[in-house]
């Protein structure tokens, strides 16, 4: 008699459900606005950056002298960071209204109608570079502000047409997964008062040989006058000296 009132006893009831969800929940994975990106980085975000290599000097004054400006070059060259920077300086000193971010979604094909969530809940894992550098630039709680406000806003690549972008700093990451259509589409969406950076390393492309867009793109607009390509090299990489040699050889 006792064993059975141990086994129905409140205390035995209490245990099983606070043990089962929370293991669970806690691996359902990251969001942009949760409370991780508020608490990390509110006390040490970076206000000014400097850049660390030629290269990035030179991408670094692009940037703030073209409206359009392509960056390619190999990963860890800082090209994606120096663009959220920028981007984050022109809203701060009131250039700008707003920054749009938009990144393919390779692995879901453009079409996220199957993944939880809003949009921002979908395309989430594929902005989370974007989104640590934002946090890193202007801390945890103004991002969250910012994009709940709309003043930063997410726009996958897919739901870019027929947009004319006016007073907004869009960057357009990962570009070596866009067709040629579709950066040709992107790079049309540029208004007044805005810049636009891409950036993207073509040996890294997720498309098929042949598909990618950002080769020829960059070839074609090299030359134009007002636009900006700069091509960033091995020496460039600010991340473990390992990556430049592996890079090398890879």
């Amino acid at each position: 008699m006792a064993r059975k009132n141990r086994k129905n006893s409140p205390m035995r009831k209490e245990s099983a459900t606070i043990v089962r969800p929370v293991a669970f929940e806690d691996d359902l994975g990251w969001h942009p606005l949760d409370d991780e990106i508020d608490g990390r980085r509110d006390s040490k975000y970076v206000k000014n950056i400097r850049p660390r290599s030629d290269g990035q000097a030179q991408l670094y004054d692009a940037i703030r002298g073209h409206n359009l400006t392509i960056a390619v070059g190999p990963a860890g060259t800082g090209k994606t960071y120096l663009a959220i920077a920028s981007a984050v300086e022109a809203l701060e000193k009131g250039k700008i209204e707003r920054i749009i971010l938009s990144r393919p979604a390779m692995e879901a094909g453009e079409s996220l109608g199957f993944l939880p969530g809003d949009l921002q809940e979908k395309m989430a894992p594929y902005l989370r570079p974007l989104y640590d550098a934002l946090g890193d630039r202007m801390g945890g709680r103004r991002v969250r502000q910012y994009m709940q406000d709309g003043t930063i806003e997410i726009a996958p690549v897919g739901f870019m047409r027929g947009r004319t972008l006016n007073n907004a700093f869009v960057v357009i990451d990962e570009a070596q997964n866009c067709t040629y259509g579709q950066l040709k589409m992107l790079l049309s969406r540029l208004g007044w008062h805005a810049t636009m950076v891409v950036t993207g390393d073509p040996a890294q492309s997720d498309l098929l040989d042949g598909m990618s867009g950002l080769d020829d793109v960059t070839r074609r607009l090299e030359d134009v006058p007002g636009i900006a390509v700069v091509r960033l090299q091995q020496g460039d990489i600010v991340r473990h000296p390992l990556v430049a040699e592996m890079l090398e050889v890879l």
